[in-house]
């Protein structure tokens, strides 16, 4: 069975241990890049990460979007949303069914 974790700053993630997520504070770009490498190695499924920590690492997350397993998730921290979340589930989507499902377009 896989894992779930979450990465970000303590202030954002650690509400997520009383769901039983396993919570990974990382507060610096090293850090990030470390703690995802572990937990892609690891048997996680998913990765919650949120978005201030996503911006520190964005040239590493693009190669998990090549991969299958784990699914790497951006979501807001504390210090509020951003938009980059969404924006990239809506990608995501966009590339696999080739239509935005918010605006019914046809990429």
């Amino acid at each position: 069975m896989y894992k779930i974790a979450v990465v970000g700053d303590y202030d954002s993630i650690y509400g997520f241990a009383t769901l039983g997520l396993e919570i990974c504070p990382a507060g610096n770009r090293e850090e990030i890049r470390n703690t995802l490498r572990r937990l892609a190695e690891e048997d996680y499924g998913i990765i919650y990460i949120t978005e201030a920590a996503a911006a520190e690492v964005e040239s590493d997350l693009e190669a998990f979007q090549e991969r299958m397993l784990p699914a790497v998730i951006q979501i807001p921290g504390v210090s509020g949303n951003t938009g980059a979340g969404v924006q990239g589930v809506r990608r995501t989507v966009e590339q696999a069914v080739g239509s935005d499902i918010l605006f019914g377009g046809v990429s």
